[in-house]
């Protein structure tokens, strides 16, 4: 089983570098080899342009062997020669962008099954937004304002991402009613990182992250631990 890197938005600045780095050490260090998707940015044709961004960022970082997979569609979705870069992969990057646009192009893909597989393998998988959203039970799709299915790495969890800009209010008009699932609400350039256990869980970053419970709010800043899962 792999490490999980969740982050709430506004990637490739500031203080995305404290878990970045973090992400890319437990990979392997700088010749890991890290895979970008940027299927989510897709929508607004700006999946060249943000997987160029994740490029340079990594670079700036210290990665030497990091590529960005040309995955907008289901056709590339399910393209073979994609799916064995993943395979081989030992970080995997999601971008932020539309989260059921993301979740649609992916499902039920060889590209899909090859992410799986890298992570069951013991790779890192990260997503920012949109991308850490779709790793959870449920996510949020904001376009129509309807809660779906994720991929469930993360059991039992939806994700609010952007939680100190608009993502807070998701819990109050979507989330709240929810049976069985948690709510955790991520600050942009901030995340939460299992490295030392997989279900305990430490905060990197600008902000911090809120765990919303059934009758109380916790919060946890950068550097603090806690457990869940």
């Amino acid at each position: 089983m792999g490490i999980l890197l969740l982050e709430g938005g506004c990637e490739f600045q500031g203080k995305m570098e404290e878990p970045d780095r973090k992400a890319i050490a437990l990979a392997g260090g700088e010749n890991a080899k890290i895979v970008i998707i940027p299927t989510a940015a897709e929508p607004d044709n700006n999946s060249r342009r943000a997987g160029n961004t994740a490029l340079k960022w990594f670079r700036s970082l210290g990665a030497k062997n990091v590529i960005s997979l040309p995955i907008i569609d289901k056709h590339s979705a399910d393209d073979s020669k994609l799916s064995a870069e993943l395979d081989q992969a030992k970080l995997i990057y999601i971008l932020g962008g539309f989260p059921g646009y993301l979740a649609h192009t992916l499902a039920e893909t060889r590209c899909l099954d090859a992410l799986l597989r890298a992570y069951q393998k013991g790779a890192v998988l990260a997503g920012s937004s949109a991308g850490a959203m779709i790793l959870c039970e449920r996510y949020f799709d904001p376009s129509d304002k309807e809660i779906k299915k994720g991929f469930g790495i993360l059991k039992h969890t939806i994700l609010a991402p952007h939680h100190d800009t608009f993502g807070h209010s998701w819990h109050s008009r979507y989330f709240d009613k929810l049976s069985g699932i948690q709510c955790i609400g991520i600050d942009e350039q901030t995340g939460m990182i299992n490295h030392t256990g997989r279900h305990r869980w430490t905060v990197y970053g600008k902000g911090g992250v809120t765990m919303y419970q059934k009758t109380s709010v916790v919060s946890y800043k950068s550097e603090q631990t806690f457990q869940y899962g």
